[in-house]
C-alpha cells in the first residue's frame, strides 16, 4: 500500500528530491502528545516496548512548535482506581495511570513547555469526555499533529476523532510506538488512519538514534 506522505512546501532545508521535507508548522497548527506517562515506560505496569524512544523525538517536535508560538497539548490517562477495564474489575488491563499516582505522571525527560494545555481523559480518545475540541477551536486550530502512546489505542482513537470532527490530522510516525499484542497491530492502525484521511509524517532528522546518549532516551 502506497502511503500518502506529508510534503511540506514551506520546508526550510533542502535534500534529496524523494526525501521527507522537514516540518514547518504554521498558524492553525497544534501538537497533541498522547499518553507519554510513566506506566508506559520501562518498569511501568503497562510498559510499551521501546516506548521511551518517543520522548526525545517528541521533544524535537515540541521545540519546533514552541519556537513558532504554536499550541502544545498533552493528553494524559487519568483513570479512577476502580476503572471498569482494570483486571481487578474484570477488565483486560492491569491497573495503570491511576489519577494522582506516580505512574500517571508524564515520563521523565518529556520537555513540556510551561504553557502546555493538559487534557485529562478516562478513555482512549483525547476527545472523548474532554473539552479538547472546544479548546482547539478557541485557538482556531485546523490541523493537529499527533504523537505518543499507544499507536493502536489512544493515538489511533485520538486521530480518528480529530478527523471525524473536521480537523486535518497528521500522525507523527516517528513519535509513536505500538503495543502490538497481536503482530502488526500498530501497522494496521496506521494504515486505517491513512485510509480515513490522516497524513503520515516522519521528520528526516528526528530519528531516535540521533538522540542516543541523551538522558531522556532511557527515561
Amino acid at each position: 500500500m502506497k502511503q500518502r506522505r506529508l510534503r511540506d512546501s514551506g520546508a526550510d532545508s533542502g535534500g534529496d528530491a524523494g526525501a521527507e521535507a522537514p516540518l514547518s508548522a504554521q498558524r492553525g497548527d497544534a501538537l497533541l502528545i498522547v499518553g507519554v506517562q510513566n506506566d508506559f515506560m520501562p518498569g511501568g505496569s503497562r510498559a510499551v516496548s521501546r516506548g521511551y524512544e518517543v520522548v526525545p523525538v517528541l521533544n524535537f517536535y515540541i521545540e519546533r512548535f514552541r519556537a513558532r508560538g504554536l499550541p502544545v497539548f498533552a493528553a494524559r490517562n487519568w483513570y479512577p482506581a476502580d476503572h471498569r477495564l482494570f483486571r481487578e474489575q474484570g477488565g483486560p488491563w492491569p491497573a495503570h495511570c491511576v489519577a494522582g499516582t506516580a505512574g500517571a505522571h508524564f515520563a521523565p525527560g518529556l520537555d513540556l513547555p510551561h504553557n502546555t494545555e493538559i487534557v485529562s481523559k478516562t478513555g482512549h480518545s483525547s476527545f472523548a469526555g474532554t473539552d479538547l475540541d472546544v479548546r482547539l477551536r478557541a485557538l482556531a486550530v485546523r490541523r493537529l499533529f499527533v504523537g505518543g502512546l499507544v499507536t493502536e489505542h489512544a493515538v489511533y482513537d485520538s486521530v480518528k476523532d480529530a478527523l471525524r470532527l473536521g480537523y486535518e490530522a497528521v500522525l507523527l510516525e516517528d513519535a509513536t510506538r505500538a503495543m502490538n499484542v497481536r503482530r502488526e497491530d500498530g501497522l494496521r492502525a496506521r494504515r486505517e488512519l491513512e485510509r480515513l484521511g490522516a497524513k503520515l509524517y516522519h521528520d528526516p532528522v528526528a530519528a531516535p538514534s540521533r538522540f542516543a546518549g541523551h538522558g531522556a532516551l532511557h527515561a
